[in-house]
């Protein structure tokens, strides 16, 4: 009775903690509640259970603790989206490995096999997904959908036989299950990705609650349900940002690419210096951040030199976040937080695309895909329809990039060879840094 009623008191908590993120000023207060929230259900789990076996929750608890500092200290802002689609996949794993311990010792039930399914699902689509957003794999698949759908009838042909003959035909099931994660998520890739990796995350969360109702732990019920809702909630609002809906996400067409022909095209070539006489002399400024500032790490250069300037120049600077830049939901906002940037300054594109016209400079550091105009004129692009940052209608751009070779998705940009745009070549980090240097 006592650990049920401190179980519903870390649940509660943890409904406060994520109310709390729900606004930057409150985040680390949400944070350190969770961090209660957890810690309470934690002791009152190990408490519930220390005399069943001691030793094994001493070890699990010294290698995920081990483990968990490790990467916490290791892994950079930067690559924080592969980590959650690498923890997405191991909590989904982890489902299934405790489904497989409850098949093995009670009578095989449909519920139990969902909860496999989902979790192993989750754990080879996140594999993948990892291996995508890690630059291990390139390439999207498109004809894997529909050997998806030959999986599909297998696996529930494979789960019917499974059920029925009481654990017949395991590894067989486990095969089918893991390839059909593979194969639903190596056709998308590009801007879509940060929805693959919502989905997946409300994917884990609901296998959670599947593991919470054969056990009967209100705790997991409570806390897989808003994994799994606010999963599937922000992958909703997501590809409602995008304008695609999310089937077609999830079930992408194949689409021949339109090959721009830009061998006339000439793309002005610019320097540090000539940008920062040209920004200093700016009134209004729109910074349009993407992954290759966190690749570069450039954040904390970016947060220089928009101090100089608005308290040496006295400019207008705003920054401009596009509902996928970069690799997941909130990349951006997480490392231009991590920077000191004032939230106040960070905008959405909903919020600020009409300001565009307004901008005397847009500063595009490391974005490329949010900003490519194909997406409003190519029918046959995979960027069409997708809203974009109306950085084209600035009077000057800068333009911040290694190449001019194409973005995530494959797609050449025109704004490279627009004439009100300048690049920058080079790296995010030096480049800012030396513009920094030249305004000081």
């Amino acid at each position: 009775m006592i650990s049920s009623l401190i179980y519903l008191l870390s649940a509660f908590l943890i409904v406060i903690s994520i109310d709390c993120m729900s606004s930057p000023y409150r985040a680390v207060r949400g944070y350190y509640i969770s961090a209660v929230a957890m810690g309470l259900a934690l002791i009152t789990c190990i408490a519930t259970n220390i005399n069943y076996n001691a030793h094994l929750i001493t070890a699990a608890l010294l290698a995920g603790g081990g483990i968990g500092i490790w990467f916490a200290l290791r892994v950079e802002l930067s690559a924080l989206p592969q980590m959650v689609a690498l923890l997405n996949g191991i909590g989904g794993l982890s489902s299934s490995l405790l489904m497989w311990c409850v098949a093995t010792h009670s009578h095989i039930n449909f519920i139990i096999v969902l909860c496999f399914v989902i979790g192993l699902i989750t754990f080879s689509g996140s594999m993948v997904a990892f291996a995508k957003l890690h630059g291990w794999m390139h390439r999207n698949l498109s004809w894997t959908k529909w050997l998806s759908l030959i999986l599909f009838v297998l696996l529930c042909f494979v789960t019917w036989f499974y059920i029925e003959n009481d654990g017949a035909g395991f590894h067989a099931l486990v095969t089918i299950v893991l390839l059909l994660g593979i194969c639903l998520t190596m056709p998308i890739g590009g801007a879509d990705m940060p929805v693959v990796i919502s989905l997946l995350n409300s994917f884990s969360g609901w296998a959670v609650v599947l593991v919470g109702l054969l056990s009967g732990d209100l705790l997991l019920i409570i806390t897989g349900t808003l994994v799994g809702t606010s999963g599937t909630i922000l992958s909703y609002i997501m590809s409602k940002a995008m304008n695609r809906p999310l089937l077609k996400i999830i079930w992408p067409k194949k689409i021949q690419k339109k090959q721009e022909d830009n061998t006339d095209g000439i793309a002005k070539k610019g320097s540090p210096e000539e940008a920062a006489f040209i920004m200093s002399n700016a009134r209004k400024i729109i910074i349009v951040p993407g992954f290759g500032m966190a690749a570069a790490h450039a954040q904390q250069a970016l947060k220089s030199m928009t101090d100089i300037l608005s308290k040496k120049y006295g400019v207008d600077v705003k920054y401009a976040i596009h509902p996928v830049a970069g690799r997941m939901p909130g990349h951006m906002n997480v490392l231009l937080a991590e920077a000191q940037v004032p939230y106040e300054n960070v905008y959405s594109m909903a919020d600020i695309n009409s300001e565009f016209a307004s901008a005397d400079v847009a500063y595009v550091i490391g974005a490329n895909d949010v900003t490519n105009p194909v997406a409003k004129t190519e029918v046959n692009s995979p960027l069409y329809g997708m809203p974009i940052l109306d950085v084209e209608k600035a009077k000057t751009i800068f333009f911040v990039k290694r190449s001019l070779g194409t973005g995530y998705s494959g797609v050449d940009n025109p704004l490279f060879y627009a004439p009100n745009t300048i690049m920058l070549l080079g790296d995010a980090k030096t480049i800012t840094e030396e513009i920094v240097k030249d305004m000081e």
